[in-house]
């Protein structure tokens, strides 16, 4: 077990929780997650937010590869992508181990 995270796993984990670092961007995430793929209209319904900006919401949670867009005729609907969330979980658990590990040592040495 090395003794600190790979560096490549946090700079890739970096993006995915900066974007999650928005109570609006949760949201949308938490309602893609649930609700399958919503168009503009759907997601806005009964929040006190414009379609512009859950728009640039979207668009940061596009860039962090969270959501992404798909065209049904005329209409764009976004959809939750999994697959960036499970690299953060990972990132996020070997961070986990690391800690673990640096409280077992401490305990060990507060035992002796």
């Amino acid at each position: 077990m090395s003794r600190w995270p790979s560096a490549a796993r946090l700079a890739g984990a970096a993006p995915i929780f900066a974007a999650l670092g928005d109570e609006t961007r949760m949201r949308l995430v938490a309602i893609l997650c649930a609700g399958g793929a919503l168009s503009i209209a759907q997601l806005t319904s009964g929040m006190e937010i414009t379609r512009q900006a859950v728009t640039k919401h979207l668009q940061v949670l596009a860039n962090a590869g969270l959501v992404r867009d798909v065209k049904v005729g005329r209409e764009r609907l976004w959809e939750f992508e999994p697959t960036r969330l499970e690299e953060a979980r990972r990132s996020l658990e070997e961070i986990a181990r690391q800690w673990d590990h640096a409280l077992n040592k401490l305990k060990m040495a507060v035992e002796s």
